[in-house]
């Protein structure tokens, strides 16, 4: 479990901590531990008195001149890391840019949350708010791009996300283009600040540049008739971590407009899966559940992210489901009416 020890020396501190820390120093010498479990994380923060004995460790001579911190963390395994170890996720999309619903989507268990900048009204400043509130539980943020361009993967990547969504996506070149988006040069053309944007934690993580490819999942969204018949060749590109399939719009490009669940639609996204499953790149296959295509009946087809639900759809449903009961309570009565009038119609029964 992870730990944060602090190694004080009285001389180092004000007057007035030094009068707290003497003060309650123990009369013989032995080791004082305050624990306290912070959040999801289950960090704990442990407070050692550098005067014990009986520690295996001596202070580190800085100790006597200045507090001296030790800090290790066991991060939350990202989703590359994740899907490397054969779970599979599950996921939800936020369109309405809510902190407020991206805080209670992370706390309900989702493992990841797509912050959709293509359909949902906000952009880059409205997606960080929904990046703080996911963070703060743990929970792994995607951001869709509006389109795939450079200027918007930039943007994007500098918030820092885990995964990064490119839409429209129809052929290996459209491809390798969103993967150099992604890239430092001389391996792509992303832009470079890395030392003041949230992504390096505004240059604190030293770390950053060393590991944000393998940190980051790219993932690419083939929703066009053209795009899947490429999808094999556009699962083999270098960088291409994951194919998002989109049977909306597939289906619209196929001229069966909002029907997905048509069988000419289902023939070709089911050949578009095994391709993806079966391409020699190894990219994980994404997609999005529909009322005819269940999250458990994708997974079994070998899903290895499915997004459930849309959030302005779950408060939608709970809304008109919420105002449906009460209307149908002015025909019907309250429930206490309805037995009132029950236990009246048998009185009058039995009366007879």
């Amino acid at each position: 479990m992870a730990s944060i020890s602090f190694a004080l020396s009285p001389s180092s501190l004000s007057p007035f901590r030094k009068f707290i820390y003497v003060n309650n120093l123990p009369k013989t010498p032995s080791s004082h531990n305050v624990s306290i479990p912070l959040s999801k994380s289950k960090t704990l923060i442990k407070a050692v008195d550098p005067f014990d004995k009986s520690l295996n460790h001596r202070p580190p001579r800085s100790a006597t001149s200045a507090a001296a911190f030790v800090v290790s963390s066991d991060q939350p395994q990202t989703l590359k890391a994740r899907l490397k170890n054969g779970e599979t996720l599950y996921g939800i999309f936020l369109l309405s840019f809510s902190p407020t619903l991206a805080e209670i989507a992370g706390l309900a268990g989702y493992d990841f949350a797509v912050v959709d900048m293509e359909h949902g009204h906000g952009g880059i400043s409205d997606a960080l708010p929904c990046l703080h509130a996911l963070a703060a539980t743990n929970t792994a943020a995607i951001l869709r791009l509006p389109e795939s361009s450079a200027t918007w993967a930039k943007k994007a990547l500098d918030l820092g996300p885990q995964g990064i969504m490119f839409p429209m996506i129809d052929s290996p070149k459209s491809a390798r283009k969103a993967v150099s988006y992604c890239r430092f040069p001389p391996s792509g053309v992303r832009g470079s600040a890395h030392t003041v944007v949230r992504a390096s934690d505004y240059g604190i993580n030293e770390g950053y540049l060393s590991n944000y490819e393998e940190a980051l999942l790219i993932m690419c969204q083939v929703e066009s008739e053209e795009g899947v018949k490429k999808i094999e060749e556009i699962s083999a590109i270098d960088g291409v971590d994951c194919i998002q399939m989109g049977p909306l719009d597939l289906s619209a490009s196929m001229g069966y407009l909002w029907d997905p669940g048509n069988k000419k639609v289902k023939e070709v996204m089911r050949s578009a899966e095994r391709a993806v499953l079966g391409s020699k790149g190894g990219a994980y296959l994404a997609g999005f559940a529909m009322p005819h295509d269940s999250p458990e009946d994708m997974r079994l087809r070998g899903y290895h992210m499915v997004s459930g639900t849309v959030d302005v759809g779950l408060f939608r449903n709970a809304a008109v489901e919420n105002v449906n009961k009460f209307k149908m309570s002015l025909v019907e009565g309250s429930s206490e009416e309805r037995e009132e009038s029950k236990d009246a119609e048998e009185e009058k029964y039995w009366s007879e």
